[in-house]
């Protein structure tokens, strides 16, 4: 099952689900719970705005937002936050084609 991102498609995922991008509590608790605010801003850094990612599988979606995390955090001389089992599943239930 294929899992697509862009910045209209989390726009439209909050839409839905009745909340505005300063929600951080909705926000939370619809991408996993605690930090979830954290990973949906990942995501919107993650794809470049006016285009669209895909993958084919939960397992690479996984690697590329881990892989993306671990990218920044190393930039900012810091250690990485590491991709939760909830979130993860979160973000594969909003992303889903």
């Amino acid at each position: 099952m294929p899992f697509i991102l862009s910045h209209q498609i989390l726009d439209e995922v909050l839409k839905k689900n009745g909340l505005k991008s300063n929600d951080l509590a909705g926000i939370d608790r619809l991408f996993g719970g605690a930090d979830g605010y954290y990973w949906y801003h990942t995501l919107r850094h993650l794809c470049p705005k006016g285009q669209t990612m895909e993958w084919a599988s939960e397992e690479a979606l996984r690697a590329a937002v881990q892989a993306h995390e671990d990218e920044t955090a190393a930039e900012d001389e810091m250690k990485p936050h590491q991709l939760g089992a909830e979130h993860l599943a979160a973000i594969a239930r909003c992303l889903q084609a």
